[in-house]
């Protein structure tokens, strides 16, 4: 079997009396393209904050690489290869889409107070490594034409290509996508599943929220169901398709946790 490079055990997550995550425990394969899904309200996203460290669990363990990573703050397990996209876009609008990108990277010296007065040839010498990087990534994602354009004004599709770079810069090993494809135009959406199987074809392993059935099922394997908190499903997409209890979870409506 693939080694596993993410994986949670009895993962719970509680606001108060109502249960959000419910003893979660999965097993991400290296290398994998991993479908999420579920209806709204089952928790997929509160389960992303967690393992990511946006939220810390009421129980349960995260393993990254077989190590322990429970409560480990998001820019630590972005350093030690682990990144996430949200489902909401999130720019620093005014920015140009370079600078978003170049804002990525972790422990820049010219964010220490004494970085610009001390070390300022090394400091210029980063900027110009992490420029040219960025680049590179824009260039990947097909937004280097955009580069110099405020972020808040490229489309919606295009911030989640800008999302993705910002992720590519901490080069992860592991990155956990928040329905990438929601409300993107379908020739955007086709350059962006290309870029996940080019990454995947690379090394890079995904875990990929997602309520377009078509795109779970023809890019993802394994396919993994929450249904209130719960996994209620685990396997290939061909064995989802023809689950009865997977179905009946996937209906319903309402707000995601």
């Amino acid at each position: 079997m693939a080694e596993q490079v993410l994986s949670c055990s009895g993962l719970t997550r509680d606001f108060g009396p109502f249960r959000a995550v419910d003893q979660v425990s999965l097993e991400i394969r290296t290398g994998s393209i991993t479908g999420l899904i579920g209806p709204n309200g089952a928790g997929k996203s509160t389960l992303f904050d967690v393992l990511t460290g946006m939220l810390a669990p009421t129980a349960g363990t995260v393993r990254l690489n077989g190590q322990d990573v429970t409560g480990f703050t998001p820019e630590k397990l972005f350093a030690a290869g682990l990144g996430r996209s949200f489902q909401i876009p999130r720019p620093f609008a005014r920015m140009s889409v370079l600078e978003n990108v170049m804002l990525a990277p972790l422990a820049q010296i010219g964010e220490r107070v004494s970085g610009p007065f001390l070390r300022r040839s090394a400091m210029r010498a980063q900027e110009r490594a992490i420029r040219s990087r960025a680049m590179e990534v824009l260039d990947f994602v097909t937004l280097a034409p955009l580069a110099d354009h405020p972020a808040g004004r490229v489309s919606g599709g295009q911030m989640k290509l800008l999302e993705l770079a910002r992720v590519l810069m901490g080069d992860p090993a592991v990155i956990l996508l928040d329905e990438p494809a929601a409300g993107v135009n379908p020739t955007l959406t086709g350059i962006l599943i290309e870029k996940i199987e080019e990454l995947n074809r690379q090394g890079k392993t995904f875990v990929i929220i997602e309520h377009d059935m078509d795109f779970i099922m023809r890019h993802c394997d394994p396919v993994v169901a929450l249904a209130g908190g719960r996994v209620v499903f685990q396997g290939t997409a061909e064995e989802a398709q023809a689950n009865p209890v997977l179905l009946d979870a996937y209906l319903g409506a309402g707000t995601d946790a």
